[in-house]
């Protein structure tokens, strides 16, 4: 498994971002937030990822931009646990929903939480129908 964030895994699509926050589905896990939509890529990549800080909660863009840093850098370490675990495409946004400046450790316990919890309920999902 590698441990990298390639072009292709990131979520850039205008259309598909609007469409993940119109029908996509959420869970959270504060002081992270993910929406996702179960979709298809013509690019064989399985997952795209966007990642996002409040403006409201952030003025500073270097603030914001540190936060996204961490919300990355946490996904790309953690990926593997739903890589693994999920049949289909997916596309990803990972909200930032606290107000104060996070710690790396606190934004991994939370990803792996929120990832954890995304998989045990694509598995149940898959069961009911």
């Amino acid at each position: 498994m590698s441990f990298t964030l390639p072009k292709k895994e990131k979520l850039k699509s205008k259309k598909l971002i609007e469409q993940l926050f119109a029908e996509g589905i959420g869970i959270t896990n504060y002081p992270l937030k993910l929406v996702y939509l179960k979709t298809t890529f013509n690019d064989g990549c399985k997952c795209k990822v966007g990642v996002t800080a409040s403006k409201r909660n952030f003025k500073s863009a270097v603030k914001r931009n540190r936060i996204k840093r961490l919300l990355r850098e946490s996904y790309r370490l953690n990926k593997h646990l739903i890589f693994n675990n999920i049949e289909g495409d997916f596309a990803f946004m990972f909200l930032y929903l606290g107000k104060e400046m996070p710690k790396q450790r606190k934004i991994t316990q939370s990803m792996i939480l929120l990832l954890e919890k995304f998989v045990d309920e694509i598995a149940k999902g898959t069961k009911n129908k």
